[in-house]
């Protein structure tokens, strides 16, 4: 029997920066779906990728020294490396820069123009660099874009524009009959209520002010509008072009089953793209689920705020399995879910290590200590194993309908209570009391062989989700009876089966230990910052100022305190010229001065003589000073007196 097809993508991720674990929670949470339905049995199409056009790239590849290529080539492939890293199975991963992509939408460009969807004008409005869009003085908030909330700037150039307005009507009754089309409803609610009732304006979808996107082929002093490019991924992806047949991918994929992508680019891919696709006369996506943000705490992910958290730091710290459920099982579907040290080690060890990690390691340990590692009977039931196979059978339906809600928090959680359950389950059948009445061998041996089953059906639920940790558990229980269809019934595991050697899942985390190592690097990564910050605020000179200063090497010959001053020092040093020099440096505090006698030390010799506490200076003696305020001086012990810093 052929195999249903399920198309699902996530956003294209902008190549601006590095993405933090916010960003990376989308191409999990697809992953996850697009794992579930292939072990349905599902024809699954996942893709991800890069969106690599706009005057934001331009200007951060400008400010950077490269060329937007070559600075859109090293982000594209950290956010690759990320997806890699977080064990994410995209069958393919898409970059608006790849050739067949910029010709497939020059082409949906060209033909839009043909129909008279896309007509030239002039714009002139308030523009946001970062978000591409021009706005109207109405629409903005308390001055700022509406979208991100930074600045805008007046605008006005010759430019296209595409009638979205033709297409309101159509675009309205396909939302009203298709009720499923934007999910969830808030977001359906306010696309309908803020955006498209009110009425749609023309968008400018082309730039002529900077030059990194596709060009118009028939005008090439316009570059074609990013959104326009980005969002035509979904279909350049599987092949299309407006003007040849669709090819075999595009026949069996379009329309997508599902986009994935943040709540905050929902207008875009509830308007703009149906509409696009409303005019080149293809399908529409059968939905579009806008999901919400992770914070950190309470607060959205910032680098000017010092929250950022990234995917390696915590794959480091907890494993890429731990990640993953934890940004799984934490998001709710609706509402913005949060991350922080603090609640990723509580949720590590007490679902990871307590609940799942200790119910495997006992229960195999428990088989291979009374049974030498082997099933040997499911047949002495009583009363409690019907309650308990129920309950673990009643797990799948839970998570299938978690997973058709894009609910997938409540998916976890029906695994959970799952595990929970079996974990109850050994409290109340007691085996290491059974195991000390030969009569009751047979019920200890279905006890076991119960709770083995219950942990193969567990590890095959948890497969979307911990992937590596599925099959560490299948291993453990010595079982490849993983099928999707085997968790219908329980039983499916061979009386006689051999488990295999009890093995720790989860090792415990030392909270308060880690905490404090975490806050000791945060705190380095914060003083470094600082210094960062610090020398990029230093005033630039040229290398003829620079030049200016004669920086020499001086054998200290003499050192003593300068009275009546607690911080200085008189220093007499051989400047290689054969006549003593005296400089006097702040330096009491942190050097004693028979400790420097014999010390070569580095010393500005071109600076004008000046008196300090009546003793006259010739110079100044080079030190450096750490981010905790210690001082230290810079020694040339090898250099010869008088030697030229060059």
């Amino acid at each position: 029997m052929e195999k249903r097809p399920y198309y699902i993508t996530t956003a294209i991720a902008y190549t601006s920066r590095k993405p933090h674990i916010g960003n990376s929670y989308e191409i999990v949470l697809t992953d996850a779906i697009a794992r579930f339905r292939r072990q349905q049995g599902y024809d699954v199409f996942f893709l991800t990728g890069t969106d690599e056009h706009g005057q934001k790239i331009e200007d951060y590849a400008k400010d950077a020294g490269v060329s937007p290529k070559e600075y859109v080539d090293k982000v594209s492939g950290q956010i690759r490396d990320i997806c890699d890293m977080l064990n994410t199975t995209y069958d393919k991963f898409i970059r608006t820069t790849d050739g067949y992509h910029e010709r497939a939408v020059s082409r949906i460009f060209r033909k839009l123009y043909e129909k008279g969807d896309i007509y030239k004008s002039e714009y002139e409005g308030l523009y946001c660099t970062p978000c591409e869009s021009f706005w109207t003085q109405s629409q903005l908030v308390n001055g700022c874009c509406p979208d991100c909330g930074g600045p805008v700037k007046p605008a006005k150039e010759e430019a296209y524009f595409f009638k979205l307005s033709k297409y309101q009507k159509q675009l309205e009754e396909h939302i009203e009959s298709h009720p499923d089309f934007i999910y969830p409803e808030s977001r359906k609610r306010e696309m309908l209520n803020n955006f498209i009732k009110p009425g749609l304006q023309d968008l400018c979808v082309s730039r002529s002010s900077f030059k990194w996107g596709i060009p118009v082929d028939f005008d090439d002093k316009h570059v074609i509008y990013v959104w326009i490019d980005a969002l035509s991924n979904y279909i350049t992806a599987l092949g299309y072009d407006p003007y040849d047949e669709p090819g075999a991918l595009y026949k069996k994929y379009w329309p997508a089953d599902v986009h994935i992508i943040g709540k905050d680019i929902i207008r875009f891919h509830t308007i703009y793209w149906p509409i696009m696709l409303m005019a080149l006369g293809e399908p529409l996506p059968k939905q579009v689920y806008g999901h919400p943000w992770l914070l950190f705490g309470d607060g959205k992910m910032s680098k000017s705020k010092g929250n950022v958290i990234y995917a390696e730091d915590l794959v480091k710290r907890f494993g890429v399995d731990a990640v993953r459920y934890y940004l799984l099982s934490e998001m709710p579907h609706a509402q913005d879910g949060s991350i922080s040290y603090d609640t990723m080690i509580e949720r590590y060890n007490s679902d990871l290590a307590n609940t799942f990690g200790n119910l495997v390691n006992r229960t195999v340990a428990m088989v291979n200590k009374y049974f030498d590692g082997e099933l040997i009977c499911n047949t002495a039931a009583e009363p409690i194993d019907a309650e308990f196979k129920q309950e673990i059978l009643s797990s799948l339906p839970k998570v299938e309908a978690a997973f058709d809600g894009f609910k997938i928090a409540d998916a976890a959680d029906a695994i959970l209570s799952a595990a929970k359950r079996s974990n109850k389950y050994i409290d109340e059948t007691t085996p290491w009391t059974l195991a000390k009445d030969e009569t009751k061998r047979d019920r200890l041996a279905t006890v076991l062989y119960n709770l083995v089953e219950a942990i193969r059906m567990i590890a095959v639920e948890l497969r979307p989700f911990m992937p590596e940790t599925s099959e560490k558990i299948l291993q453990q229980i010595n079982c490849d009876i993983d099928g999707y269809d085997t968790l219908a019934t329980f039983g499916a595991i061979p009386v006689g089966s051999r488990v295999g050697t009890p093995e720790p899942l989860f090792a415990r985390i030392d909270a308060e230990a880690l905490l404090a190592e975490l806050e000791a690097e945060m705190a380095a990564s914060t003083q470094s910052s600082a210094l960062a910050e610090e020398i990029h605020s230093v005033e630039k000179v040229d290398i003829d100022a620079f030049g200016k200063l004669d920086l020499r090497v001086g054998l200290v010959k003499d050192c003593k305190p300068v009275k009546k001053a607690k911080k200085l020092l008189q220093f007499t040093l051989d400047d290689g010229t054969g006549a003593d020099r005296t400089i006097v440096s702040g330096i009491a505090k942190w050097y004693k001065p028979d400790e420097l006698l014999g010390k070569k030390v580095l010393f500005v010799s071109n600076l004008k003589p000046v008196t300090l506490c009546g003793v006259e200076s010739h110079g100044m003696i080079l030190s450096t000073e750490d981010p905790d305020g210690t001082v230290r001086l810079v020694f040339a012990p090898d250099a010869a007196n008088g030697a030229k810093l060059k």
